[in-house]
């Protein structure tokens, strides 16, 4: 794994309607794959498939060794419900690690400073779920922040953290736009997703894809078009966060809507 390789072709994206509207680029996804053969991750988040159960949130932790309790997780789920007048409400109550048991139609969301703010039933236009996680972008802004090159990119496209040569200075933290890391509760050093690189280096899936009971999560290489996950890159709408930094995320989502945030 090579440190500060960054690979300089796009990721693939595809606007649509349904995106954010900061999202209209079109790119020839063929192009950039033709020009590109070797693997390169990447992730699709299916919002239509998230019911807000969060079992990829504790399998996460699990897995990676964040401690339950701790208020701090690699991937999380944000519940947004769009009311009839125009706005927007948007919770993610720790994470939260034991999912959203009231699912879409609660009356109650955790506002944090305006605490648990009620939304009658008949003012609700729609909600839905949002899985977040990092977005191991193609230019990421956490490799070019860090002073010692404890956060590198590998060839195939993964950003990882090296702990041994993490200071703890936190750059990376304050330069990452998606707000994905944190200083781990534990080890005290720059912490995030890892796309669970142990486990698909040598042919597994990730634990928070494995662990959703309705396929709204899933990984594979966008450079093998024959991989479901290229495919629904190719040939559906998907949308990327925050595409206007620059920084080409490689995780995609399906019925991405523009209030997302």
């Amino acid at each position: 794994m090579k440190r500060r390789d960054f690979l300089k072709s796009t990721a693939v994206f595809v606007a649509g309607a349904s995106v954010s509207l900061s999202a209209l680029d079109l790119i020839d996804p063929k192009e950039i794959l033709a020009a590109n053969p070797q693997l390169r991750w990447g992730f699709l988040v299916d919002t239509h498939k998230c019911v807000g159960c969060c079992f990829c949130v504790k399998a996460c932790k699990l897995e990676n060794d964040i401690p339950m309790h701790a208020n701090v997780t690699r991937t999380w789920v944000e519940r947004y419900v769009m009311k009839k007048d125009g706005t927007v409400a948007m919770d993610c109550p720790k994470g939260p690690n034991n999912g959203f048991a009231s699912g879409y139609t609660s009356k109650q969301l955790d506002e944090n400073a305006a605490g648990m703010v009620t939304i009658p039933d008949d003012e609700i236009a729609q909600a839905f779920f949002v899985p977040k996680l990092c977005n191991h972008c193609s230019v990421p802004a956490c490799v070019q922040v860090c002073p010692v090159g404890a956060t590198y990119q590998t060839a195939d496209g993964v950003v990882l953290v090296d702990r041994t040569w993490c200071i703890g200075c936190g750059y990376c933290i304050m330069g990452c736009p998606y707000g994905v890391r944190f200083f781990h509760p534990i080890e005290n050093v720059a912490d995030k997703c890892t796309f669970c690189y142990h486990r698909i280096s040598n042919g597994g899936n990730t634990a928070c894809a494995q662990a959703c009971p309705f396929g709204a999560r899933q990984i594979g290489n966008l450079r093998d078009p024959n991989d479901p996950v290229a495919q629904a890159v190719l040939h559906e709408r998907v949308g990327i966060l925050r595409d206007e930094y620059g920084t080409k995320p490689n995780v995609y989502y399906l019925g991405l809507n523009m209030e997302v945030r």
